[in-house]
């Protein structure tokens, strides 16, 4: 027991609406008490310092003390988090931004951010005892959850879109998942899942249904400071599905300030979306008083392709408290700026990452960025995946 208490300083889990308090070691999905997202509480020792990390692992599980595992042994990882930050040369020189920076999330395993989230989830449900695991994606999360379990010992199911693109539903078949395609979007998807799990004894992994995949997905934030010398941009641009990057990201600026860490500034948070699915762009706009009636479809960037985010609010929040701001993209638009970066800087970006890059130059152009700033953008994906409708 002495070993598991060293290891996290986990504490409890809290309504993200009310603050109502629930016990971290029993299984639990969301807040009964709002039908919000839970998060994770931390008692975070002052031994935890950032002098504690040299010469750590180089993956997301350097920052365990402040991650939900109770005990090591139940861990699954494929070697995550620690993806580089990139000096786009010929970006800052042609368009004159001197701080332009992108985090490459494409090296996680199964080259998405969603191995993070799916390492962190996939082993509390290892360490709650759980035989299944189950969710419903729009693409990336269904191979991260497939290849995870894969590597935990554990069954996984997939409820996936039906026009998703084949190599989605490939991986998920080569990594042993059972694979349910569903006519509609992620959100049918849910409905689907939530059937499911009335006659299957599964562990629900639903963005933000359960409160572990936000901490892994908060370990981008951790990184980004650490990897900039524990300062933060002044602005990161991130593609917003369900949200729980961003969310998780703001989580661990609060965590960091905490411990002295950081000090108080923080970034400007904006999310960007598809033109065809912008439920977070349309509320914040007040076009309508929340997402639960809005009705998208589907985007070449299929995890933007998510019309009814369970954490609404709790984006919402983050850009209101980091004075940020919602945009969406034009699909076309997307493919056009993936193949911009891919042609002047050899990366190819996911048309997530090809979204944030356009929505930076229309917010430059608006005067809501200024070129000069230390900007941050967020490749959530490769766009190997996508390029039988990119090319």
């Amino acid at each position: 027991m002495q070993t598991v208490q060293q290891f996290t300083s986990l504490s409890h889990l809290s309504c993200s609406q009310c603050g109502h308090k629930y016990d971290a070691f029993e299984v639990h999905s969301f807040a009964p008490c709002c039908n919000q997202p839970l998060v994770a509480n931390y008692d975070i020792p002052e031994t935890f310092t950032r002098n504690l990390l040299r010469g750590r692992e180089a993956n997301m599980w350097r920052y365990r003390e402040v991650l939900p595992v109770m005990d090591p042994a139940n861990i699954v990882t494929l070697g995550e988090g620690m993806t580089p930050i990139l000096t786009p040369r010929h970006l800052r020189e042609k368009y004159g931004m001197p701080s332009l920076f992108i985090k490459d999330e494409s090296l996680n395993p199964t080259g998405s951010f969603k191995a993070r989230g799916l390492s962190a989830a996939v082993s509390k449900a290892k360490e709650a005892g759980a035989h299944t695991c189950i969710v419903p994606t729009a693409g990336n999360a269904g191979g991260a959850l497939a290849a995870y379990c894969a590597a935990a010992g554990l069954k996984a199911i997939v409820v996936m879109p039906r026009h998703t693109p084949k190599v989605f539903k490939d991986e998920c078949n080569l990594y042993g998942a059972e694979l349910i395609l569903v006519d509609g979007l992620i959100s049918d998807c849910a409905k689907k899942v939530a059937e499911m799990k009335q006659t299957t004894d599964c562990f629900d992994i639903s963005t933000l249904k359960e409160p572990w995949r936000l901490e892994g997905k908060k370990t981008m934030g951790y990184e980004i400071a650490e990897q900039m010398n524990w300062t933060l941009p002044n602005v990161i641009l991130y593609p917003t599905g369900g949200g729980t990057g961003l969310i998780g990201m703001w989580k661990a600026f609060e965590e960091m300030e905490r411990m002295g860490w950081i000090g108080s500034h923080r970034p400007r948070m904006i999310a960007v979306q598809a033109a065809t699915c912008q439920p977070i762009v349309h509320t914040w706009q007040g076009v309508q008083p929340n997402c639960r009636k809005y009705v998208g479809r589907p985007s070449i960037a299929n995890g933007l392709a998510v019309p009814n985010p369970f954490a609404e609010n709790m984006i919402l929040r983050v850009l209101r408290e980091s004075k940020g701001t919602a945009i969406a993209i034009q699909d076309n638009d997307m493919i056009a700026a993936v193949k911009e970066v891919a042609r002047m800087e050899g990366l190819v970006m996911a048309p997530e990452g090809g979204a944030i890059w356009e929505a930076l130059l229309e917010l430059i152009a608006q005067g809501t960025i200024h070129r000069e700033e230390k900007i941050l953008l967020l490749n959530t994906g490769s766009g190997y995946k996508y390029l039988e409708n990119i090319c």
